[in-house]
């Protein structure tokens, strides 16, 4: 699995970059947050050029699934989910990858199986 980077991490690289406090980093970051959250939860959708886009799309529900604890069958109505689009540069950058630490999808390590 890939390294996570945590919220802790961001602050001290960016307290490291732009010698500003890490409580105001923190502060910051938090309002960041909070904005695109409130903004998405509202209907809008939030657009970070050559980042990427958050938004709430609408999942479809279904009448055929199954609770995957009891195995009975439920129906599951239409409800919204959190989701995020990269932009063109983010893609572009990620495309280029090739030595990515992480896990393989299986089949695209070139092995025989």
């Amino acid at each position: 699995m890939a390294e996570k980077v945590t919220k802790a991490e961001l602050i001290d690289s960016l307290h490291d970059r732009l010698s500003i406090s890490r409580k105001d980093i923190h502060s910051l970051i938090d309002g960041v947050f909070e904005e695109i959250k409130t903004a998405i939860l509202s209907g809008r959708t939030v657009e970070l050029r050559g980042f990427g886009t958050f938004e709430v799309r609408v999942r479809k529900g279904r009448k055929r699934a199954r609770n995957p604890k009891t195995g009975e069958p439920v129906s599951v109505a239409d409800h919204g989910v959190a989701a995020f689009r990269p932009g063109r540069d983010l893609k572009k950058a990620a495309w280029s990858l090739k030595d990515r630490p992480g896990p393989v999808p299986n089949g695209s390590d070139g092995s025989q199986q």
